[in-house]
């Protein structure tokens, strides 16, 4: 049965290594691990089974899109698909509710935060759940390298649910990141199917290289390889002079990083896809559902953050099978920047305190603004989710619903005539809520609370009020400021206790982040075959590749590192100055050594500090070296 399906569905004639024993452990009711190398074909592992299984198929994927990319192609071969995202106008969200009421919909995707909606959650109770697919299933565990704190809360999310069957499906999970999937699943180690990382088309290289002549090598390199090439790069300012650099030596190379406007990242993928352009010079932002078969090199101008970002990114070269090349310029002087990225992550104790008293503080059914909590704490907003989440697996708060905090409206036509075709009670209410607007020059600001406060209506009415009017071509709507309500579980909770619990989790987690990058030293400074090293890495010993620098006879070397020059006394005036202008921003010493590294932080962007002579002064130096200098009252 499953093959008929899979050639009539999907078009194969038969299965692919490991394919067949997750799909046969679904059918039969269990859960399953599935930990295949990029482009193994997990993705089929649910698709398949969900034709089979009574009930939806909910599909967890952290991007928009390659949801739309799925959800497109399952469309296209009949098979009942749709998503959830921000993308949605309010008829199509219409349209997959009718679809999921009605069983049309077999396959559901949605964002881990999409999770975060208690109304959605109860929706979901609902429905006959057949199984929950979850991708990229390493951000759940903490020790993964991409750690994402809604993929903490599944597990709880899939007992609640009383969800049959699981699978999770990622690329990159070491023995203990899958020990640790396997464990929050239940799902028995013999239903964990691994597939090998050896892939024996990809050539593995190391050469070691002053951050001065890099340049050189990367396009004597190029010179070498005919066809695409991605080259890798930590920064995005890097990036864009790499990129520069290699046009001016007369190849079809272009950046793609994360702060370029999505039409340009959008139009930098598609040339590189149709061949228009031949080196793409891209920070980690690429790569997730690119798939292009005939990348002939991947080349790492600086250290990946960890062996198993490096995994998945020299995994995009020679998709084809054909022989490609997969070559890290190791540079020591790259560990300074990665190593205080790591440190910039990291809260204060009293950052973390102060976060947890001003939660707890806020009642028993509340809301917060990320960015509003980042600000004022001085903690990265990914970092405040992450404090959240805590929180909610400490049991003491519940996430209920996210929403708009402000309304932005543009009158399509006068006042007076959008009024006309309502009764009088009708326009009595239209007219109080758009006298407590905020008047712009062309547009009508409705901070919703406070509109509602000020004239005794609910916000779900006032905000049902615009949707309808907007529904209704009388006006134009953009919404803003994202807020999450929370419902607080444990008021007796200990916060000097909570917060000391949270605090060392962060310290923890550091401290992993740092052990990532020293593997990849490792790696790059081994003396045994560096493919063993990497597939070892993930629980797999191939012993000899036999073709990587290594097993070719080339010796290792250690990594070049420039010396760290000591501030001058120039520098310690400069700094002795920024402590007299006593920035609030700057009051403890981690957030004057962060300013000092470069590295951004909410209460510096804030302030406009970024713009300050001494920011960044040091940023050659190693973070703990600057914050001793700190500590000691330079």
């Amino acid at each position: 049965m499953p093959e008929a399906l899979l050639q009539e569905k999907f078009g194969h004639a038969a299965f692919r290594d490991g394919q067949r024993q997750v799909v046969d452990g679904l059918l039969d009711g269990r859960s399953m691990l599935a930990v295949f190398p990029t482009g193994g074909g997990k993705s089929l592992c649910y698709q398949l089974p969900a034709l089979m299984i009574d009930g939806l198929t909910l599909v967890v994927s952290p991007l928009i899109a390659l949801m739309k990319d799925q959800v497109d192609a399952l469309r296209e071969k009949g098979i009942g698909a749709a998503r959830l995202d921000s993308s949605l106008s309010q008829e199509d969200y219409a349209a997959v509710m009718d679809g999921l009421r009605d069983g049309t919909i077999k396959l559901l995707y949605v964002a881990p935060e999409r999770l975060a909606n208690e109304g959605f959650r109860q929706r979901l109770g609902r429905l006959r759940i057949g199984m929950v697919a979850i991708d990229e299933a390493h951000c759940i565990s903490e020790w993964g390298h991409n750690f994402r704190p809604d993929y903490l809360k599944l597990a709880k999310l899939c007992r609640d649910l009383r969800v049959p069957r699981v699978l999770c499906l990622t690329a990159t999970a070491t023995p203990a990141v899958a020990e640790d999937i396997r464990r929050e699943f239940g799902i028995a180690e013999g239903d964990h199917v691994r597939l090998s990382f050896h892939r024996d088309n990809l050539d593995l290289r190391v050469t070691p290289v002053a951050a001065a002549d890099r340049n050189g090598l990367l396009l004597e390199r190029i010179g070498d390889v005919d066809g695409p090439v991605v080259v890798y790069v930590t920064l995005q300012h890097t990036a864009e002079a790499v990129a520069t650099f290699l046009k001016r030596k007369g190849l079809a190379a272009q950046a793609y990083h994360a702060g370029m406007p999505p039409e340009f990242r959008a139009e930098a993928q598609e040339r590189f896809m149709d061949g228009t352009t031949r080196v793409i010079v891209a920070t980690i932002a690429f790569g997730m559902g690119i798939d292009k078969a005939d990348i002939r090199a991947v080349f790492h101008y600086n250290l990946p953050k960890s062996l198993e970002n490096y995994s998945q990114e020299t995994g995009r070269a020679g998709r084809d099978g054909d022989p490609s090349v997969c070559e890290m310029l190791a540079c020591g002087d790259d560990l300074v920047t990665l190593e205080n990225f790591t440190y910039g992550d990291t809260p204060t104790p009293r950052a973390v305190r102060n976060l947890v008293d001003h939660v707890l503080r806020l009642g028993n059914e509340f809301d917060v603004s990320v960015y509003e909590l980042s600000t004022v704490n001085d903690i990265r907003p990914l970092v405040v989710t992450t404090l959240l989440t805590y929180l909610e697996l400490e049991g003491v708060i519940v996430a209920t619903r996210p929403f708009y905090a402000t309304y932005s409206v543009r009158l399509v036509r006068d006042f007076e005539q959008v009024l006309a075709g309502y009764d009088a009670r009708r326009k009595s209410f239209l007219r109080k809520i758009f006298g407590a607007a905020k008047e712009g020059r062309s547009w009508l600001t409705f901070e919703i609370d406070r509109v509602a406060m000020e004239t005794g209506e609910s916000r779900e009415r006032i905000v049902a009020a615009l949707t309808h009017l907007e529904e209704a071509g009388d006006l134009g709507l953009k919404k803003g400021g994202v807020r999450q309500g929370y419902r607080l579980l444990d008021e007796a909770v200990d916060l000097r206790e909570v917060a000391g619990r949270l605090d060392e989790r962060f310290r923890h987690r550091e401290a992993a982040d740092l052990e990532r990058l020293r593997q990849v030293v490792a790696l790059a400074e081994s003396g045994t075959c560096l493919t063993n090293f990497v597939t070892s890495h993930f629980g797999e010993d191939i012993g000899e590749c036999g073709h990587c620098d290594r097993c070719r006879g080339k010796e290792p070397e250690a990594l070049p590192r420039s010396p760290v020059p000591e501030p001058t006394d120039e520098d310690l005036a400069l700094i002795q100055g920024l402590r007299d202008e006593n920035h609030a921003a700057l009051k403890s010493p981690r957030q004057l050594a962060r300013f000092l590294c470069g590295i951004r932080s909410p209460a510096v962007g804030r302030a406009r500090l970024t713009r300050h002579d001494s920011f960044a002064l040091l940023e050659h130096m190693p973070f703990e070296q600057v914050l001793a200098l700190v500590e000691e009252g330079i």
